[in-house]
């Protein structure tokens, strides 16, 4: 079984930048993508970012320009990072792995973004 931990949350203002982590416990090769979902009060879901293990990024249109996928393989970490963040950015932010035998995959325990002056 694999843990995903997510660091990296945090208050930051409007503009600012933060880089969150995803460090999963032990390498799993039946997952093939990592991705970055966030979910704000009131709202469903939404996948922001994905990295598949090709480390091919894809990116939500409302992150486009703004947000960085990236991962360190020996590390066994994803990160995101974010910046000229935006208020509507603020929710909490969950790293996800789907396996090919299993598309729900690990989540993570999800880590808070707010962004607010």
């Amino acid at each position: 079984q694999v843990q995903l931990v997510e660091s990296g949350g945090g208050l930051v203002q409007p503009g600012g930048s933060l880089r969150l982590s995803c460090a999963a416990s032990v390498r799993d090769s039946s997952i093939f993508s990592t991705g970055w979902w966030r979910q704000a009060p009131g709202k469903q879901r939404e996948l922001v970012a994905t990295i598949t293990s090709h480390g091919t990024p894809w990116y939500a249109d409302s992150v486009k320009g703004r947000f960085t996928i990236s991962r360190d393989i020996a590390k066994n970490t994803v990160y995101l990072q974010m910046n000229s963040l935006k208020p509507e950015d603020t929710a909490v932010y969950y790293c996800n792995a789907p396996r090919y035998s299993d598309p729900n995959g690990y989540w993570g325990q999800g880590t808070q973004v707010t962004v607010s002056s």
